[in-house]
């Protein structure tokens, strides 16, 4: 047939969602974590491209007002080019493609190309926006129909406000929603006044909603405008006309948490943040994610396969950090071994997510310490005789050397190799250095004292201290506490329990 798919080539049209990335369907996920192409819009939650498996080819083809992009003949090109290459190709549209995102023109595109499409619908701004502002579009008391609008159609945006029926919207007198209209709002007003709407009807703008960025304006329809314009809110946002409006005041619950539209820099490991950056979106907050720390394996792996060759030797295996078990474990079974190498061991965990990573690979841990830092450890062994004893510390490269210290005062014997090492990232250096001198972010986190030390390493011979005046600074524990005190800066948050749900607690707190 001409024109057919080579080798099975498929694009899926799915709906990233309004603007919180967990607000992206279940299918819309597993779409993106098969695909081999994906292809997304500026309003797409770049978090969702972390779903995306290694060596898929991501294609950015946002349009920003006024600013060069990819016209919609070469998206629709690029849509067939690469599914007449056999591939998975998933096009993410911010909310629902449906839904005044051009997808019913790619789908058709793509059906006359002969090119086989599913669609996966996405939740529509239209509704979750509103929804997030606390503002139901529908209730019995005020509302029993809504109507949504877009202020651009057909290929002539100037056209668009005499395009739309005005004295019907106007005469319904029930919930108007108005998508990609902002640009556009003095004119929509006029047209609805002009058609017989109240002036005095309650009316929103909703800027990046559902996300940390959200902001809201209410008024009457009549002042609008001037009250938007005077707030300096910008696209992208959402048009709400109607009485719904009025129950904002009591229904306002994302914009009511403790952290909403505060900025909380998060230094951790990429590999390890993800935990903590969902704990402080739940509180409101808006997560800079900025890895002070890179974690790559040793230089030389030399000394770690010696241990693992004679592991009978060993007593006892103490992990300090879940990428000491994951870096240790994966080793291990490329050297041919697995868990039967560890028989007759006892293991220990520094704390409850170290545990849990030894646990995911079938082991119990013998010692997890009711405090998570080195010197439980020690506490724990108090009663355990370890004259004589070997053990395996398998680490980061650079740590702290009170555990392998102290044991060997108690006559053990200990192995301190390398399974990991830490190096300092400087991409996006410039970045973070234009938000600290703005005063732009209101929490700075560290989890480590690799964190701190490697942040201001960053910015050495910068005025680093003057930067973070008036910014709180909130460390997981006492030990990371120490380390940034020690260079100069003022601790302000710091949790009794040294895990990142406490911490984000205490900075909500």
């Amino acid at each position: 047939m001409k024109g057919a798919v080579a080798h099975g080539g498929k694009v899926f049209l799915v709906g990233a969602g309004p603007g919180d990335p967990g607000l992206i369907t279940v299918k819309g996920r597993q779409c993106l974590r098969e695909a081999d192409v994906v292809i997304y819009d500026a309003l797409a939650p770049a978090e969702l491209l972390s779903d995306v498996k290694a060596g898929a080819e991501i294609i950015y083809v946002g349009k920003h007002g006024g600013a060069p992009h990819v016209s919609q003949e070469q998206i629709n090109r690029l849509l067939i080019d690469k599914a007449r290459q056999g591939l998975t190709v998933v096009r993410l549209k911010g909310g629902d493609p449906f839904i005044f995102g051009r997808g019913g023109e790619e789908a058709l595109t793509l059906a006359q190309a002969n090119i086989p499409f599913e669609v996966v619908p996405g939740v529509t701004s239209a509704i979750a926006v509103p929804a997030y502002a606390g503002i139901p579009l529908t209730h019995r008391d005020w509302a029993s129909t809504v109507t949504f609008v877009t202020g651009v159609t057909g290929h002539e945006e100037s056209d668009t406000i005499a395009q739309i029926d005005w004295k019907s919207l106007a005469r319904s007198g029930n919930t108007l929603v108005i998508l990609m209209g902002l640009l556009r709002l003095e004119q929509i007003v006029d047209a609805l006044l002009a058609a017989g709407r109240s002036g005095e009807t309650p009316a929103a703008v909703i800027q990046w909603g559902t996300t940390a960025r959200q902001r809201t304006v209410t008024s009457t329809l009549s002042a609008i405008a001037d009250e938007t314009e005077r707030a300096g809110l910008h696209p992208p946002a959402i048009i709400v006309i109607g009485e719904v409006v009025g129950l904002r005041d009591s229904l306002n619950w994302q914009e009511a948490k403790p952290l909403f539209g505060k900025k909380v820099l998060v230094t951790r490991a990429k590999e390890q943040a993800a935990e903590f950056i969902e704990q402080l979106v739940q509180y409101g907050a808006e997560p800079v994610e900025f890895p002070t720390i890179e974690i790559l394996p040793p230089e030389d792996w030399a000394p770690l396969d010696q241990a693992i060759a004679r592991l009978a030797d060993y007593d006892w295996l103490l992990f300090t950090s879940v990428n000491g078990v994951e870096f240790f474990m994966k080793r291990l079974r490329e050297k041919g071994g697995d868990l039967r190498k560890l028989t007759g061991i006892k293991i220990g965990a520094i704390g409850p997510k170290t545990a849990e990573a030894i646990h995911q690979h079938g082991l119990a841990p013998d010692l997890v310490p009711k405090y998570f830092q080195a010197e439980a450890i020690l506490e724990g062994l108090t009663d355990v005789e370890m004259r004589g004893k070997r053990i395996l510390l398998p680490r980061a490269k650079e740590a702290r050397e009170v555990l392998p210290q102290e044991l060997a005062k108690r006559g053990a014997r200990v192995d301190v190799v390398p399974a990991y090492r830490t190096v300092l990232p400087t991409a996006r250096r410039e970045q973070l250095r234009r938000m600290l001198e703005r005063k732009e972010l209101a929490v700075v986190t560290f989890t480590s004292s690799s964190t701190v030390k490697n942040f201001m390493a960053l910015f050495e011979g910068q005025p680093v201290k003057q930067w973070l005046s008036g910014v709180k600074i909130a460390c997981i524990g006492p030990i990371t506490a120490d380390t940034a005190r020690e260079l100069g800066l003022r601790v302000d948050i710091q949790p009794k329990d040294f895990t990142v749900a406490a911490l984000a607690k205490e900075i909500a707190e």
